[in-house]
């Protein structure tokens, strides 16, 4: 492989990397990975990913808390989120966003969403955007902040939707899903944005592409999401990859 590329969107907190993580970290470079970004769901995690960032010159955080946390967070948590996002290995916030597909209040989960975007609006940075069956409220939410750019992580919506996304300044990423078989929507809408606007990620250790699916996720496997992305746009992997690292570089500042 003669490229570089960035996992812009890798759980490392998570307990799944309990048992291997300074070894699964320390092989990154080996895999072509050279930087690689640790979002956060919780004040707890946000703290884990800053610590973690700390050991590595090459790991960077994201602090926030997610929208799956609207029964339990307070606003202390989020009083903390503004102090933590002041770290100076920390990039973005998130993940943040809306996700209505359980049993949840919406109306916490806006008003948690909203508080971040106000931080991200104060700190000048950019926002990691996890968003599920809630598209257009989380379109009418970050429309109200033009200040702010930032990524729609993991996108699975439509063509339709991403335009607009992108028309506020935001990055589409693209997550091993691109890889499935049947995931003719996202492979469509893939082909169809600028790879200017585009960027990869894992979210490690869920959504492992093709052909480990089912198995952990991990870092390391950014490199079949790429592949993928760059046979969707007609490139090789190598002009691919220094297309989406300049994306990266340029929404994280790192």
């Amino acid at each position: 492989m003669d490229y570089k590329i960035y996992d812009t969107h890798c759980h490392l907190t998570d307990e799944k990397f309990d048992f291997d993580r300074k070894k699964l970290i320390e092989s990154l470079h080996e895999n072509n990975v050279e930087k690689a970004m640790i979002p956060s769901d919780t004040v707890e995690n946000s703290i884990k990913a800053i610590e973690l960032s700390h050991e590595y010159e090459f790991l960077y955080n994201a602090v926030g808390i997610h929208p799956e946390e609207d029964k339990n967070f307070t606003d202390e948590d989020i009083a903390t989120i503004s102090k933590l996002c002041d770290d100076y290995k920390c990039k973005a916030i998130g993940e943040i966003g809306l996700d209505y597909h359980y049993e949840h209040d919406k109306e916490r989960q806006k008003y948690l969403f909203e508080s971040q975007m106000q931080i991200a609006d104060e700190k000048k940075l950019p926002v990691i955007i996890h968003t599920r069956d809630a598209i257009q409220d989380t379109f009418d939410i970050l429309k109200k902040y033009p200040n702010v750019r930032g990524i729609m992580h993991s996108y699975s919506g439509s063509y339709e939707m991403a335009k607009l996304f992108m028309n506020l300044g935001y990055y589409i990423s693209f997550s091993g899903v691109v890889t499935f078989k049947n995931a003719k929507n996202v492979k469509e809408v893939c082909a169809k944005i600028p790879i200017e606007k585009m960027l990869v990620e894992t979210d490690s250790p869920y959504l492992t592409p093709h052909p480990y699916r089912g198995k952990r996720n991990e870092p390391k496997y950014v490199n079949l999401v790429l592949q993928e992305v760059a046979f969707l746009k007609n490139l090789t992997e190598k002009q691919a990859s220094e297309i989406i690292c300049r994306n990266a570089d340029d929404i994280f500042g790192w």
